[in-house]
C-alpha cells in the first residue's frame, strides 16, 4: 500500500489532501480516511493509526445502534412485568444493565477481530467470503432477558414445606 501513497503523493497533478483505503475482514469493510502528506512523511504509520480509529468507532457505532434496538425492545417486554405484580422498573434498570455488559464485550471482541483480520480487499470477494466464513465461530443462541415467575407447583411445594414446619414440635 505504501507504494500506492508514495506515488499518489508524489503525482504532479496531485491535488488530494486525504486517501481513502478499503479495509475488509471478509465480512464488513470499513472506509479509512487518512491525510495523504502525513501518511507519506510517517511512512505509513498515520494510515495504521487511522485504520485502528475508523474500525474503532465504526464497530462502536454498529454495537451501539443495536444496543439501542435491544432496550427497545426489552422495554416492550418489561411491561408485562407489571401484570406479574413485579416493578418493571426495576427489572427494566437489571436488563438494560445486563445487555450494556453485553454490548461492550461484544463491541470488544469484534473490534479485536477486524484489526487482526483486516486487510486490503483482494480482487475478488468470493475469496474473502470463504475465509471469512472459514474463520468465523457459529452464533450463540440468545437467552431469555427476563427471569419467568415461579410455577404453581413451586408456590404449592414451599406452602406445604411452610404447613409442615409449623405442625413439627419444637424440640427442646
Amino acid at each position: 500500500m505504501l507504494p500506492v501513497v508514495e506515488q499518489v503523493y508524489l503525482n504532479e497533478s496531485n491535488t488530494y489532501e486525504n486517501i481513502v483505503t478499503p479495509f475488509t475482514d471478509g465480512l464488513r469493510t470499513v472506509q479509512v480516511m487518512a491525510n495523504l502528506k502525513k501518511s507519506y512523511e510517517t511512512q505509513g504509520k498515520e494510515m495504521v493509526l487511522s485504520f485502528e480509529k475508523s474500525v474503532t468507532l465504526s464497530m462502536i457505532d454498529d454495537a451501539w445502534k443495536e444496543h439501542l434496538r435491544e432496550l427497545d425492545d426489552l422495554k416492550q417486554s418489561v411491561q408485562n412485568a407489571s401484570l406479574e405484580q413485579k416493578d418493571p422498573l426495576l427489572i427494566y434498570k437489571l436488563e438494560s444493565f445486563n445487555l450494556f455488559k453485553e454490548m461492550i464485550l461484544k463491541t470488544s471482541k469484534d473490534t479485536i477481530s477486524f484489526l487482526i483480520k483486516g486487510n486490503l480487499p483482494s480482487q475478488n470477494p468470493q475469496q474473502n467470503l470463504q475465509q471469512a466464513r472459514f474463520q468465523q465461530a457459529p452464533p450463540k443462541p440468545k437467552q431469555e432477558q427476563l427471569v419467568e415467575s415461579r410455577s404453581e407447583e413451586e408456590v404449592q411445594q414451599k406452602k406445604e414445606k411452610q404447613n409442615n414446619n409449623q405442625l413439627l414440635p419444637k424440640q427442646k
